[in-house]
């Protein structure tokens, strides 16, 4: 009997230790954009989550190593809404970035899998990988022109009365979908100057478009030979929807460019995908500008990969006076303004992987910008939202949120945006599928509910770096897998709420070198939720929480902040916060400085984070997203010469 029992502790023992020994699987190279790179690992065993994978880069042909981020370890953790019936537990592995590379480069990347309890399967993974550069038409192909149904000069040949007679030689009435005469690849559709107005009742509407005054395009280029539709450069080029719902369908395209239009008058300017249908590959949209849109380009699809959609000013149909919000939470429906209604909804949402929305100017929607929130992911690392950029767009009014990562998986870097005015939340991961996120140098200015980052649905995977947020961060959803560092929070003086609330599910957590400014008059100022030991909190109980009126006395509850520091509005040049009692209030980016003041508290308080901010000015990184010392960060279209965008 004695022996049978210590063989079955020994296979017991074992058996642990198999369980902490890690099993590496098969390594995924996401989707390059033109500034990051995102890789996922799966594995398995690692019960004891003591692995790690460290990582170096550097440009093919270099000697030099860079150090990398370490990809984050996920696993475990559970996302779930059950009003919906959401459950999903994140596989385990690993999944993280190369931030901050150079477009249209190739760097070679290596991966290296340690766990002291062993690694079996392969351990290393080196790999060679080009970053995008911006699409630009093919230069050999052929030239035709489009004009005005009004046009009565020269004109260049060939030459055609619509886009779709020059995309499909598509006729009038039933002849509008006989498509004999295509354009190729390579192909560019040169639009000029003029009023392109749908006629969609005239049976012989000039636009080809009889009966819903939609674009239908769903022929197929390449990425080296991409079909252009751009304006000519002689004069504004407007294509107004006369109130139809959609301007151009290009669900079933592949690597279509648009430059240089205007979209107005219209629900949808760009459907690009729905669903479990269909969905575009390589779409461009840049330096356009919409007016008076339900939706500036939108796609559902899983399938949906590569979008570029960027320089583009777009402009929704909300109230551009006041800032509603769209429950009762922020204005009940009897309340002075009346309730929020639906008459814009996303300036960009999109889904599937490899997306870039970069330096767009987005004003008066319910969200700006966003993933859709879709739901469990796809399987296939390619048909889900991984590896998607957004940075440098200036967003303005938003009834709901700024940006919104509600149904990312894997690599999700929102950086370098400003917002001003957003009703219920400012950048949001409700939920977030295992991560990371990567939420850096983001600037919220204005954001009543006290919900800097709508961290909701149970997300896990969020990194929180260098934004400068006025406002409180107050959400109470448990979310696991986070990690601040380097922010500011400072509070508007908000009757009964403190300025930071932290709420871990699990035990991987942490938070440092952050900069906050509490409000007057409140008590506590700092809330604290983490589990116990080998337990999870998703449905805390009152008695879960810990609550502080001081960072000192946090520091020493929990061990987190070692660095952190109080702080007050004197960090800046010249700032003050928006009126706490004046929800409705409307604030505008060019009446506001974000710079640090030389020598103030939040100068050279921060961490270094590699490939983030290594090449800070002082002794140390500043805290917030501005750099003392170094060129402010441009937000908006490059074209764009003046502010404010929006008036």
């Amino acid at each position: 009997m004695l022996h049978r029992i210590l063989i079955a502790v020994a296979a017991s023992a074992a058996a642990f230790a198999q369980n902490n020994a890690t099993q590496a699987g098969e390594f995924v190279v996401e989707h390059p954009t033109l500034r990051n790179l995102g890789f996922e690992w799966p594995i398995s065993g690692d019960t004891n989550r003591n692995a790690a994978v460290a990582v170096r880069f550097r440009k093919s042909g270099d000697s030099a190593w860079r150090q990398g981020l370490p990809l984050l370890r996920i696993g475990g953790e559970k996302i779930y809404r059950r009003r919906e019936g959401l459950d999903y537990t994140v596989p385990d592995g690993f999944a993280g970035s190369i931030l901050n590379v150079q477009p249209g480069t190739e760097y070679e990347c290596e991966f290296r899998l340690t766990d002291p309890d062993g690694v079996t399967g392969k351990a290393t993974h080196t790999v060679k990988v080009k970053t995008r550069t911006e699409p630009q038409p093919y230069a050999g192909g052929r030239v035709l022109h489009v004009y005005p149904p009004d046009h009565d000069g020269a004109k260049l040949e060939p030459n055609f009365s619509s886009i779709l007679h020059a995309y499909y030689g598509a006729g009038l009435g039933d002849w509008s979908v006989v498509w004999e005469q295509r354009a190729k690849p390579g192909d560019t559709i040169l639009v000029h100057s003029g009023m392109y107005r749908n006629d969609r009742l005239n049976y012989v509407d000039p636009m080809m478009t009889p009966f819903d005054g939609v674009n239908s395009l769903t022929l197929k280029a390449t990425a080296d030979r991409p079909l252009t539709i751009k304006a000519a450069g002689d004069g504004d080029v407007v294509f107004d929807g006369a109130g139809n719902h959609r301007i151009f369908d290009v669900m079933a395209s592949a690597h279509h460019i648009f430059d240089g239009l205007t979209i107005r008058n219209t629900d949808v300017g760009f459907f690009a995908g729905q669903k479990e249908v269909l969905g575009a590959v390589g779409l461009t949209v840049k330096n356009c500008r919409f007016d008076n849109v339900g939706f500036g380009v939108w796609t559902e699809y899983a399938g949906s990969s590569d979008f570029y959609i960027a320089d583009n000013i777009i402009l929704g149909r909300d109230d551009r006076s006041r800032l509603i919000g769209w429950t009762g939470f922020m204005w009940a429906s009897a309340g002075p303004f009346g309730s929020h209604k639906l008459s814009s909804y996303y300036g960009v949402k999109v889904y599937g992987p490899g997306h870039v929305i970069a330096r767009n100017s987005i004003a008066y929607f319910h969200d700006a910008i966003g993933i859709s929130t879709y739901g469990t992911p796809e399987k296939d690392p390619h048909r889900r939202a991984s590896s998607i950029d957004i940075y440098g767009n200036d967003m303005h009014l938003s009834n709901d949120d700024f940006v919104e990562t509600d149904g990312g998986v894997h690599n999700i870097r929102v950086f370098e945006n400003r917002g001003v005015n957003a009703a219920h939340g400012g950048y949001s991961a409700q939920p977030l599928f295992g991560g990371p996120v990567y939420f850096y140098r983001n600037i919220l200015y204005h954001q009543p509910t006290g919900v800097a980052f709508k961290l909701s649905a149970k997300p896990a995977g969020i990194f929180i770096w260098h934004n400068t947020l006025i406002g409180e961060h107050g959400i109470t959803d448990p979310y696991s897998n986070a990690h601040y560092r380097n922010n500011l929070f400072l509070g508007r003086d908000t009757p009964g709420r403190g300025i930071m609330t932290w709420a871990n599910a699990t035990p991987a957590y942490s938070s440092d070198y952050n900069g906050f400014r509490p409000n007057k008059g409140v008590l506590p100022q700092f809330k604290w939720l983490a589990p116990k030991p080998g337990q999870t909190v998703y449905e805390p109980k009152p008695e879960d929480w810990r609550a502080f009126p001081t960072l000192g006395e946090m520091r020493a509850a929990t061990g987190q902040e070692a660095h952190g520091i109080e702080v007050d509005y004197d960090i800046f040049e010249n700032l003050v916060p928006p009126d706490a009692k004046q929800r409705h209030a409307v604030y505008h980016a060019m009446d506001l400085n974000f710079q640090l003041k030389p020598g103030g508290k939040a100068v050279d308080a921060g961490a270094v984070i590699p490939t983030l901010n290594e090449d800070f000015a002082g002794r140390a990184p500043d805290l917030g997203a501005l750099e003392s010392g170094k060129p402010p960060l441009r937000y908006g279209p490059n074209w764009l010469k003046k502010e404010p965008f929006y008036r």
